[in-house]
């Protein structure tokens, strides 16, 4: 009996891995990307609306001591991040990929909804370590389960597709801040029609915003009891019938968009699992060296090219602000600079597969250099070029994580796959926890030098930099390849 399983299942494979195109409604992208787009307007929300909670929750006397506040308040979003990551992602190869999204959705969406109501720090803290946890599961489920269904060829034109509503929560977070929580000025300096001191908006614009957040967070739990189960993981639990029902649904699909599928490999063999837990998935993982490397080289990858990451999405306006330039400007040219994140999944769907994944690690890094020195040059006088700066900064540091998403599901088996890439993100995540305190370090001692020069703010943005050349020089020189290439064949 076990064998004609392990021969069913091998067929089933077989069959899925034949299909060349998306072959599920394109709807389920648009189900998926719902979520991104709250866990990302989750992520960016803050960059610009901090500032307002700063001055009216945490009543400080000015933007300097802003950075200091954010630092903390990162750190524990990310351990949380960390947390919901590698407790409760991997409980998606145990209970199923859907269930769990559906699971991390609503903590994602009750955390936002504590952080409207914060009436002090410790509470505000404590809001965004619990959307944190859900955040960090709901990333890790999202790209396990894209990398599963996606075709061979187009794994990492999908995990961008989804992406590009990351982008767009990111937009939203950060405009929404712009509009609700900044005082109106002069484009582009900032918005001629902004509400920060205007009503409820000059000191609540800033909970309106997570209320927002929790809104997006319901619906996109509505939407994803649609979702199917992924076939690879119903396989791994001995469910053959129902990963075959689905597909078939699947091929009935590709053949009314292409005709005639490719011919069936006969030669898969996938492994079988009845009953898999957190601990058998750990265990695996660890005691293959093959693995146990492959997590080392993409840990140091996410450590440091998360550091670079998070002090800009998490601390853009807040770190212009400290640098001497007005709220509303700094918001403004962080708002702008979300153009270039926009770019960066449309880039991802036309050629992302293209290219060795570590290999945009390296145009990243040149762009997010590029991007930095734009703004160290042009300071708070040139504000066309300090957007244009912002725009390739955004498109720089963003580029490579779409693909890197890509590359980290695909570097684990289907039994293993949400532990792997949850071991790998969430405790990459640690180094952007670490990034905001040490960016703020290094502006509170370049600021007690005196008054803000061109230089001063070259060297915070080179620092800035700095740490994604580290994360780049690891994935290019020991990196593994995987593009177009089958799952079971790069992570049997």
């Amino acid at each position: 009996m076990a064998q004609e399983n392990k021969a069913k299942a091998s067929e089933v494979i077989a069959r899925l891995d034949r299909i060349p195109i998306w072959a599920l409604s394109y709807i389920f992208i648009g189900i998926l990307g719902v979520g991104f787009l709250f866990t990302f307007f989750d992520i960016f929300d803050i960059n610009v609306s901090f500032i307002q909670t700063s001055f009216v929750l945490f009543h400080v006397s000015s933007p300097a001591q802003i950075p200091a506040l954010l630092g903390p308040i990162v750190l524990l979003n990310l351990i949380g991040y960390i947390i919901g990551a590698i407790l409760l992602s991997p409980l998606a190869d145990l209970i199923g990929r859907r269930n769990m999204l559906m699971i991390t959705m609503a903590i994602t969406g009750l955390g936002s909804l504590y952080n409207a109501l914060s009436p002090d720090y410790l509470n505000y803290l404590i809001a965004r370590t619990i959307t944190g946890v859900g955040v960090g599961a709901d990333l890790a489920i999202v790209n396990t389960y894209i990398g599963e269904m996606a075709p061979m060829q187009a794994r990492a034109k999908y995990t961008n597709f989804v992406f590009l509503f990351s982008t767009l929560g990111a937009a939203l977070g950060i405009w929404l801040g712009l509009l609700l929580t900044t005082p109106p000025a002069p484009f582009p300096l900032g918005l001629p029609f902004a509400l920060g001191t205007t009503g409820i908006f000059a000191t609540d614009g800033w909970r309106i915003m997570y209320g927002i957040g929790a809104l997006l967070a319901l619906i996109g739990l509505l939407l994803r009891i649609e979702l199917p189960e992924s076939p690879r993981w119903l396989l791994t639990k001995g469910r053959i019938d129902e990963a075959s029902r689905i597909v078939s649904i699947m091929e009935d699909k590709a053949t009314r968009k292409i005709g005639k599928l490719p011919e069936i490999q006969r030669d898969i063999t996938p492994v079988v699992l009845e009953r898999i837990s957190f601990l058998d998935s750990m265990r695996f993982i660890f005691k293959d060296p093959r693995y146990i490397k492959r997590l080392g080289i993409l840990v140091s990858v996410w450590f440091f090219g998360y550091m670079t990451v998070y002090a800009i999405a998490s601390g853009l306006t807040s770190i212009l602000a400290a640098l001497g330039y007005p709220p509303p400007e700094g918001g403004m040219i962080t708002a702008l600079g979300v153009i270039g994140f926009i770019l960066v999944p449309l880039t991802g769907m036309a050629i992302g597969d293209h290219l060795e994944r570590k290999t945009w690690t390296a145009i990243s890094v040149s762009l997010t250099i590029l991007g930095g020195v734009l703004i160290g040059i042009a300071g708070v006088s040139n504000v066309p070029l300090a957007v244009i700066g912002s725009i390739i900064l955004f498109y720089g540091f963003n580029l490579w994580v779409p693909m890197s998403y890509t590359w980290t599901a695909e570097s684990f088996p289907t039994r293993a796959r949400s532990t792997g890439f949850a071991l790998s993100d969430g405790l990459g995540h640690i180094g952007g926890g670490i990034s905001v305190i040490v960016i703020s370090g290094v502006i509170q001692s370049l600021l007690s030098l005196g008054k803000v020069t061109t230089t001063i703010v070259l060297e915070v943005f080179i620092v800035i930099a700095l740490f994604q050349v580290i994360s780049t020089v690891i994935a290019v020189i020991i990196g593994h390849r995987t593009a177009n290439r089958r799952l079971d064949e790069i992570s049997p």
